[in-house]
């Protein structure tokens, strides 16, 4: 699956992943590979992301996104709400 994370700011992430957790207005949800077409809003609150396994490097990486130190493949952004955007395996994150 690829995942862009972007703001009216700048671009947060983009790559190939392998699941994102989202904080959405009714509580958290996951996207994994080959997920039904969805939009929805979101809270205030984490997006978890894991990067793909074969993933090398990512196509872009902001500041704002925190590397957990033990576990290389996971990534968290804070987000204050937003929406998201799912289909055919590509994910858009509209975040603010």
């Amino acid at each position: 699956m690829y995942l862009e994370v972007i703001t009216p700011e700048e671009v947060l992430f983009k790559g190939e992943v392998s699941s994102v957790q989202l904080p959405g207005k009714d509580g958290l949800f996951q996207i994994l590979n080959n997920h039904a077409p969805l939009i929805a809003t979101l809270a205030l609150g984490i997006v978890s992301v894991r990067v793909a396994d074969d993933t090398k490097t990512l196509d872009h990486m902001s500041s704002r996104v925190i590397l957990d130190v033990t576990d290389d493949k996971l990534c968290t952004v804070e987000v204050t709400g937003g929406i998201v955007e799912c289909k055919n395996n590509v994910i858009s994150v509209l975040a603010s």
